[in-house]
């Protein structure tokens, strides 16, 4: 499974953004899926993604916003 940085935006600033938390919000099946955060679009606040994959283009632009990313193996 598959999610942009544009589908992150509907998390508020300072949100820890896991597996439970995509699930909530409709953005994956079940929790059971391997998530890969990738590039598409931007964000401007700092969030916290724990995700199973994140590209590196992702990663730099929610470190640059202030945010942090924990790859969960």
């Amino acid at each position: 499974m598959t999610i942009n940085i544009d589908q992150l935006k509907r998390f508020p600033e300072g949100s820890v953004i896991d597996k439970t938390a995509l699930l909530d919000a409709g953005l994956v099946k079940k929790i059971g899926d391997s998530i890969k955060v990738l590039g598409k679009g931007n964000i401007e606040y700092p969030i916290s993604v724990k995700v199973d994959m994140i590209s590196r283009g992702a990663k730099d632009k929610i470190e640059a916003a202030g945010g942090s990313v924990v790859e969960v193996i």
